[in-house]
C-alpha cells in the first residue's frame, strides 16, 4: 500500500515533488475547478473508447474499476483482474493494482495512497490523474532534443512561430487570449479557422472558437470553459498542459496517417518514375536516330558553289551545326546513356526486371549511327575548307581590285570639274599664286596615283587569266579608270599652262598697281592737305599775321605746275594697266589692292584745288583790308582811352583828399565839391565818344589792343565810381552840415570829430571797422563792457556790416554831446496845438502846420479811443512815441 507521506518538511514548509502536481496551485479554488473539469474531460476522451465515462472524478474512481479501465485504454495493456467485491478492501486492492501499474511505468508515486482515492479525496485524486496524464500523454512527447513538458512547450512555440501576435512562453498566461489554441488549429487545419479575423482583445471569442472547432472537427472534448481562463489572473498550468497535449496527440496522429500515405505514394512514384524513364528513353532514342538519319545526307552533299559568299554561308551553316545543333544532340546522347544506366540501376534496386529497349534502339545501335554521323562530318569539313581556300584567292584578288578601284574613283571624283574651272580668270595675283601652288600639289598627287592605276590594270589582267566569274564587270571598270586617267593628264597640263600665263600678266599689272599706289598716296595726301589749307577758316588779329598767310599762299601756288606733272604721270600708270587688260583680255576681279584711290578721284580733287586757289586769293585780300581798318580803330580808341583813364584816376584822388582833409568850413568844402562835380559832368561827351569808338571795335570783333592798357570796361567802372564818389562825398558834407546845425555842433567840434576818425581810420578808407571804433571810444574815455559796446554797435551799424562810417560816427558823437528833441517834447508840443486835450483834430493840424506836414500827420495818426474821444479825434501820443521808436537812445 502506498502511503501519503512527507508533504511538508521539518519546518512545516511545502516540499515540491518532482513530476508531481503543485499542491500550492490546488489551494486556489479556481484552479481546482479548472483541473477537475479538464481532467474529467480528458479521462472521458479515453474511457469512451471502452464505452463508459465518469461524472465525478473523486467519486467514480473510488472503486478502482474505471481507474484500471482507463489505464488499460491509454496503455493498450491488460492489468491484473480486478476485484468485483464492493467492500472497502476490494476497492483498495483495485486502486493499488492501478497504482502499481503506474509505478511499473517508471513513475514515482510520492504521497499518493490508495486509501485517499477510495475515500474520495479530491486533491489526491486530481494529483493521481495528473501523474497519469504526465506519464501517458506528455512524457513521450519528444521535439528536437527536448521531451515531456519542455518538448510540448517547444512544439507549441515551433507551430505558432509564424503567428506574430502569438508568443507561447508558458502553460498559463500565454494562452489567456485564446490565440495560441487558434494558431495551433490554423497551422494544421487552416480551413477550419479564419485566423485573420481574430482579435487579441477578444479572448472569449478566440477561446470559444478554438474549443468548439477542436470538439467538432478534431475529436478533442471541451476540457475548459472560456470563462474559466479569462476570469482567472493565471490559468491552471496543469489544465492548460492537459488540454494542449490533446491537440498535440490529435495532430501527431494525423501526421502518422500522412506518413503512411507518403510511403504508398513513394512506392507508386518510383514505379511511375521508372515507367516515365522508359518512355523518355524510347522517345529520346527515336528522336536522336531520326536527326542522325536526316543530317548525314546533308553532310555528304559535295556540290561546289561559285562564290566565296555562298561557300562561306555553307561554312557558317556547318559552324551553326557544330555550335548550335550538334551540342544539344551530344548532350541528348549522353543523357540517353545516363538515363539508361540510371533506369537499370533503379529497376535492380527496386527488385524489378531489367529494361529492354525496342529493336534498333539499343545504346550500341545509337553509338553506331553516331559514328557514321561523325565520319560524314569529318569529310564534309575537309571539303568545305578546300573549297574556301580555292575561292579565297580569287575573292582576295577581286576584293583588292574593288578596293583599289574604289579608292581611285573616290580620289578622282570631282577632279575633272576642278581642272576645267576658269577660276583664274577672275582671281587676284595672290589667288593665282595660291592656285598655282595648289595645282603643283595636285600634279604631285597625280603622279603618286600612277602606281595605283598600274596595279588596278595588273589585277584585272590576273583575274582574266584565272577565269574569274565576274571578269566582264572588272574589265569594264578597269577601262573606265584608264580612260579617265588619260583625260586627267591632259586637263592637268592645260590648266598648268593657263595658270602660268595668267600669273605673268597679273604680276605685271600688280607692279603697275603698286607703283600707282606708291605715287598716288602721297599725291592724294598732298591734295587733301592743300584743300584743307585752302578751305581753312583763318582767324587773324594783326596785319603781320595776314601778311604771313599771304606769303605762304604765294609759295603754295608756285608748287602747282610741278604737282600737275606728277598727276599726269600717275594717270599714265593707270592708262598702261588699262591697255594691258584690253590687249590680253584679262578679266580683272577687283580694284587696285594697294590703294582705294582711283584716277577719277585724283582728277576731281585736282579740279577742286584749282578752284580753291583764286577763292583763297580773294579771301586773303579782303582779310588784309579788314586788318588795316582794325588797326586804325585800335589806335583811335587807344589815343582817347590813354587820356581819359588818367584823368578819372586823378579826379578820384582829388575828391578823396577833399573828403578827408579839413580845409575851410563845411560850406567851403561843399562849394569846392560842387565845382568838381560840374567839371566832371562836362567831361561826359568824351566818355560818350569813347563808347562810340568801342562799339566800332566790338563790331569789328577786335579783342585786344596793344596800344593801351585801358579797356572800355575799366573806363566805365572808373567813370561810374567817379560819379558815385562825388555824389556821395557831397551828400556826406550836406549831412554833416545838417547834423551840425541840428545838434548845435561847432566847426571846431566837427574838425575834432574828423581828426579822431581819421586817426583811427588806419587803412585810410573813410570807414572804421569795429575794433578801430572800440579803440576810438576807449581813447575818448568810454568805459565799455561787451554788452554796452554791442548796444552802441547796433545803433551806429544797424545793418550789422561790422563797419562805422564817418556819418554814423558824427551822429553818435552828436547825440553824446548835444541836447536833442525827445518824444516827450514833441508830445508836449502837440498838446499845446490841441488846446491841452489828449487828442487832436484834423482841422487843428491844418490850422497850425504846413499843408504837407499836416497831411503827413493825419495819414499816420491812429484814431483816439480814450474815454473823452469825439468823432475825428486823432491819437498824437502814440504817433509821437512812434517817431522816436528805435532812434531814441
Amino acid at each position: 500500500m502506498h502511503n501519503m507521506d512527507h508533504l511538508y518538511d521539518e519546518e512545516g514548509n511545502y516540499m515540491q515533488q518532482e513530476d508531481d502536481w503543485d499542491r500550492d496551485l490546488l489551494l486556489d479554488p479556481a484552479w481546482e475547478k479548472q483541473q477537475r473539469k479538464t481532467f474529467t474531460a480528458w479521462c472521458n476522451s479515453h474511457l469512451r473508447k471502452a464505452g463508459t465515462q465518469i461524472e465525478n472524478i473523486e467519486e467514480d474512481f473510488r472503486d478502482g474499476l474505471k481507474l484500471m479501465l482507463l489505464l488499460e485504454v491509454i496503455s493498450g495493456e491488460r492489468l491484473a483482474k480486478p476485484e468485483r467485491g464492493k467492500m472497502r478492501v476490494h476497492k483498495i486492492s483495485n486502486v493499488n493494482k492501478a497504482l502499481d501499474f503506474i509505478a511499473s511505468k517508471g513513475v514515482k508515486l510520492v504521497s499518493i495512497g490508495a486509501e485517499e482515492i477510495v475515500d474520495g479525496n479530491a486533491k489526491m485524486t486530481l494529483g493521481m490523474i495528473w501523474t497519469i496524464i504526465l506519464r501517458f500523454a506528455i512524457q513521450d512527447i519528444s521535439v528536437e532534443e527536448t521531451s515531456a513538458k519542455e518538448g510540448l512547450l517547444l512544439w507549441c512555440q515551433r507551430k505558432t512561430a509564424p503567428y506574430k501576435n502569438v508568443n507561447i512562453q508558458n502553460f498559463h498566461i500565454s494562452w489567456k487570449d485564446g490565440l495560441g489554441f487558434c494558431a495551433l488549429i490554423h497551422r494544421h487545419r487552416p480551413e477550419l479557422i479564419d485566423y485573420a479575423k481574430l482579435r487579441k482583445d477578444d479572448p472569449m471569442t478566440n477561446l470559444n472558437t478554438a474549443f468548439d472547432v477542436a470538439e467538432k472537427y478534431l475529436d478533442i472534448p471541451k476540457m475548459l470553459d472560456a470563462e474559466d481562463i479569462v476570469g482567472t489572473a493565471r490559468p491552471d498550468e496543469k489544465a492548460i498542459m492537459t488540454y494542449v497535449s490533446s491537440f498535440y496527440h490529435a495532430f501527431s496522429g494525423a501526421q502518422k496517417a500522412e506518413t503512411a500515405a507518403n510511403r504508398i505514394c513513394k512506392v507508386l512514384a518510383v514505379n511511375q518514375e521508372n515507367e516515365q524513364l522508359m518512355e523518355d528513353y524510347e522517345k529520346l532514342a527515336s528522336d536522336l536516330l531520326e536527326w542522325i538519319r536526316r543530317t548525314i545526307p546533308w553532310l555528304e552533299n559535295r556540290m561546289p558553289e561559285n562564290t566565296m559568299q555562298a561557300m562561306q554561308q555553307k561554312l557558317e551553316d556547318f559552324r551553326d551545326y557544330r555550335r548550335l545543333h550538334k551540342p544539344p544532340k551530344v548532350q541528348e546522347k549522353c543523357q540517353l546513356e545516363i538515363n539508361f544506366n540510371t533506369l537499370q540501376t533503379k529497376l535492380r534496386l527496386s527488385n524489378r526486371p531489367a529494361f529492354m529497349p525496342s529493336e534498333g534502339k539499343m545504346v550500341s545501335d545509337i553509338n553506331n549511327a553516331w559514328g557514321n554521323l561523325e565520319g560524314a562530318e569529318k569529310g564534309y569539313e575537309e571539303w568545305l575548307l578546300n573549297e574556301i581556300r580555292r575561292l579565297e584567292r580569287l575573292d582576295h584578288l577581286a576584293e583588292k581590285f574593288r578596293q583599289k578601284a574604289a579608292i581611285h574613283e573616290a580620289w578622282t571624283e570631282g577632279k575633272e570639274d576642278m581642272l576645267q574651272k576658269r577660276d583664274y580668270e577672275t582671281a587676284s595675283l595672290s589667288d593665282i599664286k595660291a592656285l598655282l601652288k595648289k595645282h603643283e600639289a595636285f600634279e604631285s598627287d597625280l603622279a603618286a596615283h600612277q602606281d595605283r592605276v598600274e596595279q588596278i590594270a595588273a589585277i584585272a589582267q590576273e583575274l582574266n587569266e584565272l577565269d574569274y566569274y565576274d571578269s566582264p564587270s572588272v574589265n569594264a571598270r578597269c577601262q573606265r579608270i584608264c580612260d579617265q586617267w588619260d583625260a586627267l593628264g591632259a586637263l592637268t597640263q592645260k590648266r598648268s599652262e593657263a595658270l602660268q600665263r595668267t600669273e605673268k600678266l597679273l604680276e605685271t599689272i600688280d607692279q603697275l598697281y603698286l607703283e600707282f599706289a606708291k605715287r598716288a598716296a602721297p599725291f592724294n595726301n598732298w591734295m587733301e592737305g592743300a584743300m584743307e589749307d585752302l578751305q581753312d577758316t583763318f582767324i587773324v588779329h594783326t596785319i603781320e599775321e595776314i601778311q604771313g598767310l599771304s606769303t605762304a599762299h604765294e609759295q603754295f601756288k608756285a608748287t602747282l605746275p610741278e604737282a600737275d606733272k606728277e598727276r599726269l604721270a600717275i594717270l599714265g600708270i593707270h592708262n598702261e594697266i588699262a591697255k594691258i587688260v584690253q590687249t590680253y583680255h584679262v578679266n580683272m576681279a577687283g580694284t587696285n589692292p594697294y590703294t582705294t584711290i582711283n584716277p577719277q578721284e585724283i582728277n576731281t580733287k585736282w579740279d577742286k584745288v584749282r578752284q580753291l586757289v583764286p577763292q583763297r586769293d580773294q579771301a586773303l585780300i579782303e582779310e588784309h583790308a579788314r586788318q588795316q581798318n582794325n588797326e586804325r580803330l585800335r589806335r583811335q580808341f587807344a589815343n582817347q582811352a590813354n587820356v581819359i583813364g588818367p584823368w578819372i584816376q586823378n579826379k578820384m584822388e582829388e575828391i578823396g583828399r577833399i573828403s578827408i582833409e579839413m580845409h575851410g568850413t563845411l560850406e567851403d568844402q561843399l562849394t569846392h565839391l560842387r565845382q568838381y562835380e560840374k567839371s566832371i559832368v562836362n567831361y561826359k561827351p568824351k566818355i560818350d565818344q569813347l563808347e562810340g569808338d568801342h562799339q566800332l571795335i566790338q563790331e569789328a570783333l577786335i579783342f585786344d589792343n596793344k596800344h593801351t592798357n585801358y579797356t572800355m570796361e575799366h573806363i566805365r567802372v572808373g567813370w561810374e565810381q567817379l560819379l558815385t564818389t562825388i555824389a556821395r562825398t557831397i551828400n556826406e558834407i550836406e549831412n554833416q552840415i545838417l547834423t551840425r546845425d541840428a545838434k548845435g555842433i561847432s566847426q571846431e567840434q566837427l574838425n575834432e570829430f574828423r581828426a579822431s576818425f581819421n586817426h583811427f581810420d588806419r587803412k585810410r578808407t573813410g570807414i572804421m571797422d569795429a575794433e578801430d571804433f572800440k579803440t576810438c571810444l576807449i581813447s575818448m574815455g568810454y568805459n565799455l563792457g561787451e554788452s554796452e559796446f554791442s548796444r552802441i554797435m547796433s545803433v551806429v551799424d544797424p545793418n550789422r556790416m561790422g563797419i562805422v562810417t564817418f556819418q554814423a560816427f558824427i551822429d553818435f558823437m552828436s547825440r553824446e554831446t548835444a541836447d536833442t528833441d525827445t518824444a516827450d517834447q514833441v508830445m508836449a508840443s502837440f498838446k499845446v496845438l490841441a488846446g491841452d486835450k489828449n487828442y487832436i483834430l484834423a482841422d487843428e493840424l491844418h490850422r497850425e502846420l504846413p499843408p504837407d506836414q499836416a497831411e503827413y500827420c493825419i495819414a499816420r495818426m491812429a484814431p483816439y479811443t480814450g474815454p473823452d474821444a469825439v468823432p475825428g479825434a486823432l491819437d498824437y501820443m502814440s504817433f509821437s512815441t512812434a517817431l522816436y521808436g528805435e532812434s531814441d537812445l
